[in-house]
């Protein structure tokens, strides 16, 4: 009996160890998740400082960079990097911002802090963020809970209280430059290409031009005269010729 009694004890504990062993494993597994927290997380507060940290999983590759969707309420131009890993860098995008740089060491966790403008008037607020490590792997972390049930992949929320009494929203910021739509290319009248022939007249034009006005000046030169008088002189000899034949002719009666 006493062995009997041993053998189940010893089966219990390794049913145990198997049962902790699948807890803590679990317990991993949701702990790596993308989180964010702030001092300040309550409706309309301005200035407020929003942290993020991250959970490194893989072994082999560090994290380089997060690629956040703002919730509504936040624009790009209303966020600006408070603090991040060295070297990393921000950058605003239609929809959100990206925050990156070299990757930090595999198995590294990474935090991050924005200053957001004003917080808007919500009850929470969504950051679905990408996760991208060095080997190029994306986690997605964009999961909103259904049916009260975690998502396996949640993205981050946090949770507002309610205004200060008196809090109102601030006036829209300008938007941020690496944001803006570019400039609208020139219209092909306004072009210099299109423009160009009309207000500059070309090489073939001028020459043009210039035989042009070469061709009147000739018919104004001094050649004109001499060639008149010419058919001048020949007009009067002819006519000298005729009148002395003529009186020789009356003489001669």
């Amino acid at each position: 009996m006493p062995n009997r009694q041993i053998r189940r004890a010893a089966r219990a504990a390794t049913v145990l160890a198997f049962t902790a062993a699948a807890v803590a494993l679990a317990g991993t597994s949701a702990s790596a998740h993308v989180e964010v927290e702030s001092e300040t997380a309550q409706a309309l507060a301005t200035n407020a400082t929003v942290a993020f940290t991250a959970e490194a999983e893989s072994t082999t590759a560090g994290l380089a960079k997060f690629q956040v969707v703002l919730p509504e309420g936040i624009a790009p131009a209303d966020v600006t990097l408070a603090e991040a890993p060295a070297g990393w860098t921000f950058a605003a995008t239609p929809d959100g911002y990206t925050v990156g740089g070299a990757a930090l060491a595999p198995g590294k966790d990474a935090a991050y802090k924005i200053t957001v403008r004003q917080l808007p008037d919500a009850k929470e607020l969504v950051f679905k963020t990408l996760e991208t490590y060095s080997d190029g792997h994306i986690e997605r972390w964009i999961e909103l809970p259904k049916a009260g049930a975690e998502p396996e992949h949640p993205a981050p929320v946090l949770k507002l209280s309610p205004a200060a009494p008196g809090a109102t929203p601030v006036a829209p910021a300008v938007p941020s430059p690496t944001v803006a739509a570019p400039s609208p290319s020139p219209s092909p009248s306004a072009s210099p290409s299109a423009s160009g022939p009309a207000a500059t007249p070309s090489a073939a034009a001028t020459t043009a031009a210039a035989t042009a006005t070469g061709s009147s000046e000739d018919s104004s030169s001094p050649v004109v005269p001499v060639v008149i008088a010419v058919a001048a002189a020949a007009v009067l000899a002819a006519a000298g010729t005729w009148w002395w034949r003529r009186r020789n002719r009356g003489t001669g009666s």
